[in-house]
């Protein structure tokens, strides 16, 4: 079962990410490939879908290779389901309000934003070993969160600052400003943190109900 549904969704990251960089080069004909390429790989959505479906094909791999011990790894599909959480419940709290895509654009959207999220949480609840978290995990896996804001600071002032290029309206600093941006990096890690304290929670509260002897 796990590894029907886990071929399923890898398929399914790869279609989306495909698809959704094609159109981003359709419709951009007059930015270089290379703009539009580094562009496609600066939103939180693309990096965490790619490393969401890289993390469904190497759960394929043998357990014996690298590969399918990383992808097996319970703290690392842990922090996988938190960063693809959260993209989820960003997107249709924050985003989903100001962007009404339509055809194919609309199809990728909900495959990235919504299909992808849930297809990786419901695997991660349903295929992943529990017990193995702890309280400090979340706030370990804010390094990567962390890192992509820092990302987002240096691509939007190598990008010229104002305008600059800004993934999402809450990370536009010429538009927000400095304070209203900080304002919204700080919601943001308390979205992850708070997403991630619930995963572990989760995770713990499965895990003691795997070690408890079934009554005789």
């Amino acid at each position: 079962m796990a590894v029907l549904y886990r071929c399923l969704f890898a398929a399914v990251g790869l279609f989306a990410l495909g698809l959704q960089y094609g159109l981003m080069l359709g419709g951009n004909p007059d930015m270089g490939a290379g703009v539009l390429t580094l562009n496609f790989f600066s939103y939180f959505t693309i990096l965490t879908n790619v490393i969401a479906t890289l993390a469904f094909i190497a759960a394929l791999m043998p357990p014996t290779t690298w590969a399918g011990r990383i992808g097996r790894d319970p703290r690392l599909r842990a922090a996988v389901a938190m960063y693809i959480a959260v993209v989820g419940v960003t997107y249709h709290f924050l985003l989903a309000a100001s962007w009404a895509p339509q055809g194919w654009a609309l199809v990728v959207n909900n495959l990235l934003h919504y299909v992808m999220p849930i297809g990786f949480v419901l695997d991660w609840l349903l295929f992943t070993p529990k017990g193995a978290l702890g309280w400090r995990d979340p706030v370990k896996w804010l390094a990567f969160p962390l890192a992509y804001m820092v990302w987002t600071v240096i691509h939007g002032a190598l990008a010229g600052w104002n305008p600059g290029w800004w993934p999402y309206w809450f990370v536009n600093i010429p538009a927000l400003g400095a304070g209203k941006t900080a304002f919204w990096f700080v919601v943001m890690l308390a979205v992850f943190l708070i997403i991630g304290f619930g995963v572990v929670a989760i995770d713990r509260m499965l895990g003691r109900r795997d070690r408890t002897p079934a009554s005789a």
